[in-house]
């Protein structure tokens, strides 16, 4: 191991075993063997991404020994040494994850000049099903309900809406075991820092008292009711019961206190609606209504968005609402076309960025905020 990266590590205050380094080096980049240190860095995140190993290393040693490496970050990281022996223990690479995360189509986000059409999505998606569950859960919160949009200032619908999509009110959460699926999508190394810190969020979450066998969720690492990653659990997860612990799994109040935190942490505007459908004159000169502004998270998702303008600038160009309800005449909103000119069109406020941070898809956020509606309704 070079000194350099001997420094960097004990810098980090990560326990590292140069053996063990040399020792992955040779089951799993022979090839690269006069660049071990690089890769070991890129192993444990310290430096750029591993190249991805091929289909036949990922079976045998060559995962055991990531485990070691990652087993000693989470150390370094402050997770309890039986912590990490528990959750560890056994736990072995999963082929059907990557064949999964593989199988997932590209970027197949829209841009402003090509799309397809939302409305045939918002028929699958604010359906009767969905409404009548929304409901449902509403009438069953009662008092809860008000507390938890007095605690976080997010409208209750709003929060039953996210919860409806992720994963229909609870019916279907997943059933993959989270730390073999973070750990082998880390191991994969296509995404190996987001999955390791993931992985290590995990063990947080044990070091906090969450039991081993709640542990369990989709592919990807999510998991509970609202579909939260472990770093999202670590840092919104709330207790809506008052009983101590955060209970996304299976408690009600935990679930819709902890979807409310996370989108007040994301900058929720109490007061404030998510948007408006619109109808919008012929005659509206889109082109001088762009945005110059490029997004850095999923800019083709924001790039269908106009420019930002005051809900009385929208009115003066001859936008009216289909609904009658319109929003304070300073609230600013962008005008977003799902379905192209001709269409009902949304004007969307800052709470609607606010949903996309949940879920970056404009569809998917659209979709939410019309069943918030409907639950409200």
């Amino acid at each position: 191991m070079s000194p350099d990266l001997a420094n960097l590590l004990a810098h980090k205050g990560i326990p590292f075993d140069a053996g063990l380094c040399d020792n992955w080096t040779m089951m799993a980049f022979k090839e690269f063997r006069r660049w071990r240190a690089t890769a070991c860095a890129a192993i444990l995140g310290l430096g750029p991404a591993a190249p991805a190993l091929e289909a036949q290393d990922y079976r045998g040693d060559g995962f055991a020994s990531y485990m070691q490496l990652l087993s000693a970050r989470a150390r370094g990281d402050g997770v309890r040494e039986s912590t990490v022996s528990a959750m560890t223990a056994g736990l072995s690479y999963n082929p059907r994850v990557i064949e999964l995360d593989r199988s997932q189509p590209g970027n197949t986000s829209s841009t402003p000049t090509t799309f397809t059409a939302f409305e045939p999505y918002r028929r699958t998606h604010v359906d009767a099903a969905r409404i009548g569950g929304g409901r449902r859960q509403y009438a069953a919160l009662a008092g809860q309900g008000a507390a938890v949009e007095r605690r976080f200032g997010v409208p209750l619908p709003v929060i039953l809406a996210i919860w409806g999509h992720e994963t229909n009110y609870g019916s279907y959460t997943g059933d993959f075991d989270l730390a073999r699926s973070l750990a082998t999508l880390a191991y994969e190394g296509r995404r190996r820092e987001l999955f390791a810190s993931e992985f290590i969020a995990l063990l947080k979450m044990v070091d906090r008292g969450v039991p081993r066998y709640k542990l369990k969720g989709s592919w990807a690492g999510a998991f509970g009711n609202p579909q939260f990653l472990p770093s999202a659990y670590l840092r919104v997860a709330a207790d809506g019961d008052g009983d101590g612990f955060a209970d996304i799994w299976s408690s009600r109040a935990d679930t819709v206190a902890s979807i409310g935190n996370y989108l007040r942490d994301a900058g929720w505007r109490a007061g404030e609606p998510w948007g408006v459908a619109v109808n919008v004159p012929s005659g509206l000169n889109r082109v001088a209504l762009g945005t110059r502004t490029a997004s850095p998270r999923c800019p083709a998702v924001h790039g269908r968005h106009s420019g930002w303008k005051t809900m009385r600038e929208w009115r003066a160009l001859g936008i009216a609402p289909q609904a009658g309800y319109w929003p304070r005449d300073d609230v600013l909103a962008s005008l977003l076309e799902p379905d192209g000119p001709g269409r009902t069109a949304y004007l969307l406020t800052g709470n609607y960025r606010v949903i996309l941070d949940y879920n970056c898809s404009n569809y998917y956020a659209l979709s939410v905020g019309l069943l918030a509606d409907a639950i409200a309704s």
